[in-house]
């Protein structure tokens, strides 16, 4: 394989370069699987609105908590879910750093107040991207093309200059629909991995 040609890399963060927890929990709160926990997280309208920047926190947490059943009051899901990104995975940073010479870097996630406020509060992490793209601030949602659209279109590139990484296959295929290059990736390693593949790194 081969990304001769592309000009940037378009990452998503939670679970791809940002190191998510809280699985154990909702899985012991719902008895569903993580991946039934991903599938209904991303089609749920509750999740939406507040990733699209459109109800608050505390609306977002009565809502979810009728949604998935959860047996747990409003503020103590919100007390959970504020912890759920735990930050970089080791060596993230200096691989950004790297490719930050040879790629224009941008980030495309599906998050919210609550979660980029931490992210914001990493020391150096969000200053290797030259763009960044959270949906509560832009209002687009993966794994709607608006999303992908509007990525490329702040980036003034052509959609086949853009490799974007994900861990979802939702998103990865909608992004490839898009005519971006699109690979998943689930964890760093396998974003290592992608990488000597595609001979980037």
């Amino acid at each position: 394989m081969t990304a001769l040609g592309v000009k940037a890399i378009l990452f998503d963060l939670g679970g791809v370069l940002i190191r998510l927890g809280g699985f154990s929990t909702m899985t012991s709160w719902t008895n569903l699987s993580e991946e039934q926990i991903w599938e209904h997280w991303l089609s749920s309208p509750s999740v939406r609105l507040f990733e699209s920047g459109k109800i608050s926190a505390e609306k977002f947490s009565k809502d979810i908590t009728v949604e998935f059943n959860l047996p747990v009051t409003p503020e103590q899901f919100l007390a959970q879910f504020v912890s759920w990104p735990e930050g970089p995975f080791p060596g993230v940073n200096e691989l950004l750093s790297g490719l930050s010479f040879k790629y224009q870097l941008g980030c495309l996630s599906n998050t919210n107040m609550l979660h980029w406020n931490a992210l914001v509060n990493t020391k150096d992490f969000l200053g290797y991207f030259d763009y960044l793209f959270p949906s509560h601030l832009t209002g687009y949602l993966k794994p709607d093309t608006d999303a992908f659209t509007n990525a490329a279109e702040k980036m003034a590139l052509d959609t086949k200059d853009i490799l974007f990484v994900d861990d979802n296959v939702l998103n990865v295929t909608a992004a490839s629909n898009s005519g971006i290059v699109a690979y998943k990736a689930k964890g760093f390693d396998d974003v290592k991995n992608l990488f000597k593949q595609l001979n980037i790194i």
